[in-house]
């Protein structure tokens, strides 16, 4: 009996949803804004500072608008060489100078292939925008970074020493994109002092 009324329940459901049609229905609200961010720094003139190249493209806080962002957009593999894509908590830029990214840092994975970078960063999307870290307050945005050699997604966070944290969401990550590399965490200020640096401070 229970059964047949949930069947019962359900087809009823479906009829009211095609009855009233898809703009009735509410859209699913996130818990908080999110912004993509685009940066083509091959366009970049010479002597030109870090950042100037990057552009605000869209603010977004629903399920609906996320999809068809991602969907039409906001793919890694569309992206020309030397491009970066940005997803980071509305109000947050992604730049070192952020006051929210000033005392910061990220871990970053690497990828030789286009179609396993899209599946990390939608991945890291889907956990970011659905609150699935234990320490959300704690990240700023995700970087998908388009190289002729190797492509790299990086997660930014926003206290670098406090190291029970950062491990926390690195094993987090990397349960998520599901990768068995080790991947890396490095100090924004530790980028600025040495560009070339290949260190990490922390590691899982």
């Amino acid at each position: 009996m229970a059964e047949i009324e949930a069947e019962a329940l359900t087809q009823t459901e479906a009829r009211e949803e095609v009855e009233g049609g898809v703009l009735n229905r509410q859209p699913h609200k996130l818990e908080r804004k999110w912004t993509f961010w685009f940066d083509n720094q091959s366009k970049v003139k010479q002597g030109a500072a870090w950042g100037s190249s990057l552009r605000k493209v869209y603010t977004f806080d629903t399920v609906e608008d996320f999809w068809c962002l991602y969907d039409q957009i906001f793919r890694p593999s569309k992206l020309p060489a030397n491009a970066d894509f940005h997803c980071f908590k509305a109000g947050i830029e992604p730049k070192w100078e952020d006051p929210e990214c000033a005392n910061g840092g990220k871990w970053s994975i690497s990828s030789s292939r286009k179609a396993n970078l899209d599946s990390m960063w939608l991945e890291t999307l889907m956990a970011l925008i659905g609150e699935q870290f234990d320490d959300n307050e704690e990240i700023c945005g995700v970087v998908a970074s388009v190289r002729p050699r190797q492509d790299k997604l990086a997660l930014w966070t926003k206290t670098a020493s406090n190291e029970a944290v950062q491990m926390s969401i690195g094993r987090k990550w990397k349960e998520i994109v599901d990768t068995a590399d080790k991947i890396l965490y490095s100090y924004h200020d530790d980028s600025r002092r040495d560009k070339s640096s290949r260190g990490g401070r922390y590691s899982v």
